[in-house]
Parts: C-alpha cells; structure tokens; sequence
C-alpha cells in the first residue's frame, strides 16, 4: 500500500482509491458477505477509537458521538508526546487493514461502505499530520481531509458578479455600501427571531415528514448564542435529538431563516444524522456511525446535502411564496421590495466561493489577516463585522469552508445528472433521501 506521508510530503490521490476496490457482485455468497462484513465491523470498531483519540488533541474535531462510554479514551493521550506518532502507526495499521480486504466480492452497499471508511481512515492520519505540525497548501488540506478538489476562481469572476449587481441595487456609489443600505431593510427584529426562526422550520419539516420517515422520536431544540465563529450549528446528541444554536452576534437576514431551518434542521443536517444513526448505526450495527469527525469526507456531504436540501424542501417560487406570505408578516417587514431582493440575493449566491479564495489566500500565506478581510469587503462585498466573523472562521476551521459551496455543487451535480431535477420532485426526494442514509464519499459521487 502506498504510504500518505514521506519526509513530510502529503501524498495522496483523490480520484480513485491506493488500492483496488473491493469488487461489487450481486451474486456474492452468503458466507462470503459475512466473512466480509466481520473484517469491517472489526476495523470500524477501531476505526471509532481511533477518532476518539485524536479528539483529545482537537476540541472541535469530534462533531458527535454516541457510542460506548467505554470506547473513550482512559487516559490523557495530550500528556504523551510520542502519541501522535503512535496514532499515525494505528492508522496505517487499519490502512493495511482494509487493503487486504480488496479481495473480496461484495453488494453495492457493502463497497460503499468500504469506501466510506477507508476515506474516512485517511482523513483521519491527514488530520494527525497537521496536528504533528505538518503543513499543507488549502489545496492539499481540502483535498486530503474532503476527498474533493476545489476550483480556483480569480478577482475578475467577483467583480464581473459585483458589476452585475451595480446595475440592479438602487441608489448610486459604492455597491458595497448600496448593497448593505438595501439588505438592511430585511433584518429580522431580534424580538422577532424566534417567531420567524421556528415558523421556518416547522414549516420545513413538515414538508420533509411528507416525504421521509424519520423515527417517532426524533426531536430538536433551538438556542440562541453569541461569541460564536460560525452563524448556525446543529449539535446532534443522538437518539435522534439535535440542539440547534443560532448564533445573534450580527443581524439575520429574512431570507437565512430558511436557509438555516432547512440546513440545520429539515431536510439537513439533524434528519441527515437520525437516518445515519436508524439506518446504519442500529439497524446495521455499523459502529462507524456512532462517531463523526468534522474534519473528514463526511462533512462535505453533510454540508453539501444541506446547502442542497433548502432547494429541495422549498425549491423555486414555493420558498419565495411562504417567505413573503408568511415570514414577512410574522417579521413585520414591508415584502412590496421583496422581489428585487430575491433578485440581488440569486446574484449574491454566484459569489459564494469568494469564501474560499479568501481562505485559499489567507492559510497559503499569500494575504495577512488584515489584508484578507479587506480582500472580503472588496471581492465578497462583506460588511467589516462579516468579514472579521468569516476571518474568525477560517482561522478555526481552516478549509472546511469547502464544504458548503463545493458540497452542494457536487451534490446538486449527482442528483440532477440521475434526474432529480426540479421538474421530478419526487426523483429528487428518493435520491437525495438515498444520499442520507447510505455510505458516501465525495469522490464517489464524481463517478
């Protein structure tokens, strides 16, 4: 097996696996399966160990778990300063591991999980490579830690979109200023929040239950918080229960509560983790479900679903319709400006990966601090707050920022190319169903 890591170098390639696939056939023997899936289990079950090791070293890398108690570390690996060394001797254990079970016949579902885990198994000693010290370009790191490549796009493709809108927003000046003056207008009244927040995701799960089946229990609760570098976060806990903390550091557009009921919550992030956990965790046994590191292949699809499933619970005119009937009412605001803003909103999404450039700049050393948030206001037309918070970020999550633009581009890619179009709902809704609750990987889904 190829090894990830020589004198420092990050090797790895992305589009196929550094080992034969385990091959896929239906008429696979009973016996055979099941000598498979023992080998599988028994990797995963260290696998899970693993991951909880190196979340000692990290408090932000383990996202959820609720697995044994007894599979948590005894002892404070962080005291130890040869540990690290010996994680990366684990999992190039579990590596060798899984190579050796590239022999095999197998399902479908039996080699997608075999691709899952051994992506997620070389994110893993990616991970404890830069926790090592390691350094990596935001290129490498993306690809090393989500499976994917994300485009490069220059200044021109900004200003030819800011350009774009100079013409639409009203007023005259600065189109930075034009576009705050105007956006303003729909600010959710903090006193309103709250009303307008959970009429939106009732609403979207609502419209996810008519199409999915989730557990009779599963259920959410919603925080609101401050000091926080991200806007929106779903803490899920388990046993289908998510805490969804909304973050009021800066004012909240009308149109984000949607976008944040659907991701965090319905058809996002929380149904996401309750099919994982009935599917594959409980029915399935597949303990490599009872644990979720955020810097890994997972989080791509898992943002990328969820950026995804707004358009899929409320696509088109149906979202702007419960918005300017409903939202707006609830958060007395005038709707009369309502379709101009949806206008200058479907333009502002053309410069969602502004996110990325902007981090692409800052970890490759090629902006400082000061000069990225002023490359944010200029090329992202980020108010200074914004700006700083996304710096804030970044400087936390490094280029995990790749997961919300380039996961949705490539989910979006794979359901539409299978004829989940928006004209076929209801393919849409079994495809994008399938994406949640089966094992996937970015690379996977460019196949």
């Amino acid at each position: 097996m190829m090894k990830l890591f020589n004198n420092k170098l990050f090797l790895i390639t992305l589009t196929v696996l550094p080992v034969v696939y385990i091959s896929c056939n239906q008429n696979t023997s009973t016996v055979n399966t099941k000598k498979l899936e023992f080998k599988m289990n028994t990797i995963a079950e260290s696998y899970v160990k693993l991951v909880l090791k190196v979340g000692q070293f990290d408090p932000n890398y383990i996202d959820a778990y609720y697995g044994l108690d007894d599979w948590k570390p005894k002892e404070n690996l962080t005291e130890n300063s040869s540990a690290l060394q010996l994680l990366i001797n684990e999992s190039d254990a579990l590596l060798d591991s899984m190579d050796a079970l590239s022999k095999y016949n197998s399902d479908e579902l039996l080699t997608l999980r075999f691709r899952f885990l051994y992506k997620q198994i070389l994110a893993v000693k990616a991970k404890i490579f830069l926790l090592q010290g390691g350094v990596l370009s935001f290129d490498e790191e993306a690809k090393s830690l989500y499976d994917a490549a994300p485009p490069v796009y220059d200044n021109q493709h900004f200003l030819n979109i800011i350009s774009e809108l100079d013409k639409i927003l009203p007023g005259n000046g600065n189109v930075s200023d034009r576009l705050d003056t105007f956006r303003n207008k729909f600010i959710i009244p903090k006193d309103k929040l709250d009303t307008v927040f959970t009429s939106a995701i009732n609403e979207c799960r609502k419209l996810t239950l008519e199409k999915i089946k989730l557990p009779a229990e599963e259920n959410f609760k919603i925080e609101y918080v401050t000091g926080k570098p991200w806007g929106a976060y779903n803490w899920y806990k388990g046993n289908s229960f998510s805490i969804i903390q909304v973050n009021t550091d800066l004012p909240i557009y009308i149109d984000r509560a949607v976008d944040l009921a659907a991701h965090e919550g319905y058809p996002g992030h929380h149904v996401y983790n309750a099919l994982l956990e009935k599917n594959l965790f409980k029915q399935k046994g597949w303990v490599e479900y009872s644990v979720y590191p955020l810097f890994s292949p997972q989080s791509l699809i898992a943002e990328g679903t969820a950026n995804y499933g707004i358009h899929v619970v409320l696509p088109g005119e149906s979202r702007i319709n419960f918005e300017k009937k409903v939202l707006f009412p609830l958060a007395e605001l005038d709707s009369s400006l309502a379709d101009e803003y949806y206008k200058v909103l479907e333009l502002m999404s053309k410069m969602n990966y502004s996110s990325n450039e902007a981090a692409r700049n800052y970890l490759d050393g090629k902006l400082t601090r000061e000069q990225t948030i002023n490359w944010l206001i200029k090329f992202g037309l980020r108010s200074k707050e914004r700006a700083e918070q996304n710096m804030k970020f970044t400087e936390a999550y490094r280029s995990y920022v790749i997961n919300y633009n380039l996961g949705e581009d490539i989910v979006k890619n794979y359901i539409e190319k299978n004829g989940g179009t928006e004209n076929h709902p209801e393919v849409r809704w079994r495809l994008f169903e399938r994406l949640l609750s089966s094992p996937q990987t970015p690379s996977g889904l460019l196949k």
